[in-house]
């Protein structure tokens, strides 16, 4: 909340939010703005309408994963359902999380961000931008060109190791995300192996370096 007051963010663009956790640990901190959430899984779409329903300043897209293009694909499910990803699972993953090995797959349309995102902005939008599509944050960033300089932050869940085939891991991200205006500003732990105690997964938070 002292990240969002500093830079002005009223709206937040929670892309990959399950069943809701991201926004609901938002309201439980104190974030009183918007909250525009997307989600691919049917299930977890479900889940994530019930939980904002009561929320007038929370709302959900309609069922899509979002990308490079207009498109549609198959989705693979996870057996805990956060690791659910387009993209194939690494042995690296299954093996430090077994429970998040692929149990099926399901359809669902993919759109750009920039072709959505304006139904849900506002002219004195301060937008927030969180990723959390297990591989798949590079072709989020492809499908969000038109609307990147309306954007004041993004966080992003990056991999240290390969935990999804094809993915763009943590150093070729950041450098990417900084080349297009924004600097790192925090990060946070987000999956270590158990069995080595090795971080393989973070939260890194990135603003724009002009801001602040």
């Amino acid at each position: 909340m002292r990240i969002f007051s500093v830079h002005g963010v009223n709206t937040v663009l929670d892309i990959g939010a399950n069943a809701g956790h991201f926004g609901r640990y938002l309201r439980d901190a104190g974030y009183c703005g918007r909250i525009v959430s997307f989600e691919p899984l049917s299930t977890a779409w479900e889940g994530l309408s019930r939980k904002s329903r009561r929320d007038p300043l929370w709302e959900v897209a309609p069922r899509m994963a979002l990308g490079s293009r207009e498109d549609e694909i198959e989705i693979n499910i996870s057996g805990n359902s956060v690791s659910s990803s387009i993209l194939d699972m690494h042995p690296t993953h299954s093996t430090a999380a077994p429970e998040s090995s692929f149990i099926g797959k399901e359809r669902v349309a993919v759109r750009r961000l920039d072709a959505v995102a304006p139904d849900y902005l506002r002219p004195d939008s301060v937008p927030f931008v969180k990723i959390d599509t297990q591989g798949y944050e590079d072709q989020v960033l492809d499908g969000a060109e038109g609307i990147l300089d309306r954007i004041a932050g993004i966080q992003m869940e990056l991999s240290l190791v390969p935990l999804y085939q094809g993915q763009r891991l943590f150093d070729e991200m950041s450098r990417r995300v900084n080349g297009l205006g924004f600097v790192i500003w925090a990060m946070s732990p987000v999956f270590v192996d158990p069995r080595t105690g090795r971080l393989l997964q973070v939260d890194a938070t990135f603003f724009r370096r002009d801001t602040r």
